[in-house]
């Protein structure tokens, strides 16, 4: 079948012909016919995580699939052949850029009804890890207030909306002109980060997002009232995660390391510091899923773009100027 692969690190991302993907007992396998296009991605094929995600290359990218079911594993239950699902797979099984890919059943949570397949197609990375982040890490409740930084990208469209919904008042960094869009998802407070300084014009805030990480992520520590959080998905790691990684103690140190400066800085805040990098789940997107059809949360497709174009569209990340996500569709 045909893919898109990484055959070295930092090198275009390749059409290759790869074998079919094996289908094991508790898997689903999965027709592609749209795959979203992340940041995570462009990090990975340019290498920058290969020390905490040790891929062996050549590797299939993409981490969003949506599609149709065209086999199962025989311990599969809970999906048939016909399925219209949408999934993100886990970390060590990811290879959404290609005809079809196998998922395990875990992962894997029927299409909202409501939506088009693009649209499924660019939510669950960024769903489940605005999911994670507010509902999991920070555990936002009415009344608290929120901080999502990049509110008109993939992670920061969907945060918006999910934090509303939860009752937070939200403030959110754009340019000038997404203002209008991030306050039609929710959003209470816009901050024009090309003219205006957030440190200067916020403070007591109980969580901030940052998916910008450095300078950002250092101001965003010193917004948050004592007790609060910060949540970098761009990073530094965190020792925490190391752990949960299982990575060897000699890169434990090394991360921890990584993540020191901010670490300290936030504790001399009396504020804490967590990295996420989101996990598969596929009974959190069922959650999603309810959200989405209540019309609660939309997802948001700024571009979609033939498989052909898999390489140039994931190049062009690094440019913005989508509103929420980049789409590889079945066009």
């Amino acid at each position: 079948m045909r893919a898109f692969v990484v055959t070295k690190y930092k090198e275009p991302l390749q059409e290759a012909e790869v074998p079919e993907p094996t289908v094991g007992e508790h898997d689903v396998l999965v027709r592609v016919e749209a795959a979203g296009l992340n940041p995570l991605d462009e990090k990975i094929r340019a290498g920058e995580f290969k020390q905490i995600l040790p891929y062996k290359l050549p590797l299939i990218l993409g981490n969003d699939v949506a599609g149709t079911v065209i086999g199962v594993g025989k311990a599969v239950r809970g999906f048939k052949p016909g399925d219209e699902v949408y999934a993100r797979p886990a970390q060590d099984r990811i290879g959404t850029f290609a005809e079809r890919i196998a998922v395990a059943e875990g992962d894997v949570a029927l299409k909202p009804a409501s939506i088009s397949m693009d649209e499924a197609g660019s939510l669950p990375l960024v769903a489940l890890t605005a999911w994670q982040a507010l509902v999991e890490r920070g555990k936002v409740r009415p009344g608290q207030k929120v901080l999502v930084h990049a509110g008109a990208g993939g992670v920061g469209s969907i945060a918006i909306q999910l934090a509303a919904h939860l009752g937070a008042s939200v403030a959110t960094t754009a340019g000038g002109s997404n203002a209008h869009f991030v306050r039609a998802l929710g959003a209470d407070t816009v901050i024009d980060y090309r003219t205006q300084d957030f440190e200067q014009l916020l403070t007591g805030y109980d969580l901030v997002l940052d998916g910008i990480g450095g300078e950002n992520l250092e101001k965003s520590l010193r917004v948050l009232k004592p007790g609060g959080k910060a949540i970098g998905i761009a990073g530094p790691p965190d020792p925490a995660f190391a752990r949960e990684a299982g990575l060897n103690p000699l890169l434990r140190l090394a991360v921890a390391g990584l993540s020191r400066k901010i670490r300290r800085q936030a504790k001399k805040l009396g504020v804490t510091y967590e990295f996420l990098l989101m996990r598969a789940s596929g009974d959190q997107l069922r959650h999603i899923t309810t959200l989405i059809d209540q019309g609660v949360v939309r997802p948001v497709v700024g571009k979609v773009v033939r498989f052909d174009q898999t390489p140039q569209a994931l190049q062009s990340l690094s440019q913005g100027g989508i509103r929420g996500k980049a789409v590889i569709g079945n066009s």
